[in-house]
């Protein structure tokens, strides 16, 4: 009887968990990351190809938002994890007087990391490097809607580490369900607000620790003192990057009413120069699936019907669907009330700042929130009055590749964040070790004379 590959795997990691503690120090840790590295470089020629096969992705992009970030992640981690590494001191508190305090990391142990289709091979490989810098073992779980990509990853990982460090299992979404049956150490899921919840359930039955990175909404607000072509620029980058498909991509745009007109100008010319007419442009990625691209159109169709009025009009052919922009948009099309994840942009007009934070605020938090502007009241309040995960000023996207902030959502857009240290600690127990040197606990040990009830009492008024 052969023997069922999703346990065998979970098995072998397990077994090695208890001993890796002590032997993957710091110089292991490095040489994963150095192999890995080397391994990334290798392969850049076959992920280019794989991505094109996948998304329809044009090389640049590939490198810009799949390749290039996974190794900025690695070179920063390399550079900062003895420290990271490194326990540290606590000061002591009145109550702990005569006792040391040191907080230490250790690694979680047996790590499942289940990655999305977007952006397939940073958002899988990302968490990697987190994971096992942290110290741990992993299993990665890559998106079935990306086939060559995961068998990409799959080769890769294969040939780089042995399956009781990091192993890749391929399948669909019941190999998924028989993951997240087993008791891992932590969870790391990228994807949408709807399968996190099914991923938070699974780990709760193992009180496993996660970190989720889901989406929502990104909102867009584009102020009366905005700089028009900077504006223009940045949000078509971010909108139709990947055709749309980016989890903390612009869903949505409020342009104040007395600039809307010269914004509309500069986006369709900015638009134009980027990916010329249609849907052939080599510089726009295709949509993942015929079912997506389906999806897509339905939305746009409804919105049409309900009276949205296109600024450039929609035109899918297939899996190509080339960017479009509405206006007229109101709240019973679902155009409104679904993530997008597509080259779709509603535009929403208005003249009073306090509707649209109150509309933001009445809606689930989202993965990002843009804000393009020069008045600096003005974007001080939005930030001050909105939650979102992030927040990106006069920029979309690059948020993500800034290895010193944490990424990450808050409640439906996301629990936990990682990148660099914050992703370090996502997959590391920080472990609380308290020394004794000259504790004076024990003068208060029972039994409970009169003479310790009253010095208990002194002790109560200093402390309480």
């Amino acid at each position: 009887m052969q023997a069922d590959p999703i346990l065998a795997a979970f098995t072998a990691q397990k077994a090695r968990s208890a001993e890796r503690r002590s032997s993957f120090g710091l110089t292991e840790r490095r040489d994963a990351l150095d192999r890995l590295a080397q391994a990334i470089r290798a392969s850049e020629a076959d992920l280019v190809a794989a991505l094109q096969s996948d998304l329809g992705r044009p090389e640049a992009e590939t490198i810009l938002i799949d390749y290039l970030p996974v190794l900025q992640e690695i070179r920063h981690t390399r550079r900062h994890l003895r420290r990271w590494m490194k326990p540290r001191r606590v000061a002591p508190t009145l109550a702990s007087f005569g006792a040391t305090a040191r907080i230490v990391p250790q690694p979680r142990g047996v790590c499942l990391i289940i990655a999305p289709w977007n952006l397939p091979f940073a958002l899988a490989l990302g968490p990697v490097v987190s994971a096992l810098a942290a110290g741990n073992s992993v299993i990665l779980k890559p998106s079935e809607l990306t086939p060559a990509t995961s068998a990409l990853l799959a080769r890769m990982i294969a040939r780089t580490f042995p399956a009781d460090l990091v192993t890749v299992i391929q399948g669909d979404k019941d190999v998924a369900q028989r993951l997240l049956d087993l008791p891992f150490d932590h969870i790391f899921f990228t994807g949408s607000p709807a399968v996190g919840k099914i991923v938070m359930a699974a780990a709760a039955k193992h009180l496993t620790s996660v970190t989720l990175e889901l989406g929502g909404k990104s909102p867009v607000i584009v102020g009366p003192e905005a700089d028009i072509d900077r504006a223009a620029d940045w949000i078509s980058f971010g909108k139709f990057v990947n055709a749309g498909q980016v989890c903390i991509a612009p869903d949505h745009l409020f342009v104040h009413s007395s600039v809307k007109d010269r914004f509309l100008s500069a986006l369709r010319a900015r638009i134009a120069r980027a990916y010329g007419s249609g849907n052939a442009s080599p510089h726009l990625a295709h949509i993942v699936s015929d079912a997506h691209a389906q999806r897509l159109s339905d939305l746009v169709s409804d919105a049409l019907a309900k009276g949205a009025q296109p600024v450039l009009p929609p035109a899918p052919a297939g899996r190509a669907i080339g960017p479009t922009l509405l206006t007229a948009i109101t709240p019973e099309m679902r155009l409104d009330q679904e993530e997008i994840f597509g080259p779709i942009l509603p535009i929403l007009a208005f003249d009073d700042l306090t509707q649209v934070i109150d509309r933001i605020n009445a809606r689930d938090k989202p993965l990002a929130l843009y804000i393009f502007d020069r008045d600096q009241t003005r974007i001080d309040r939005i930030i001050t009055q909105t939650s979102s995960g992030g927040v990106g000023v006069n920029l979309t996207l690059v948020q993500f590749t800034h290895a010193n902030l944490p990424f990450g959502g808050i409640n439906t857009s996301g629990i936990g964040a990682g990148h660099g240290l914050t992703g370090f600690r996502a997959f590391s127990h920080e472990r609380a070790v308290l020394r004794n040197r000259f504790l004076l606990f024990p003068l208060i040990f029972p039994p409970y004379t009169d003479r310790k009830l009253r010095l208990i009492r002194l002790i109560k008024r200093v402390l309480g």
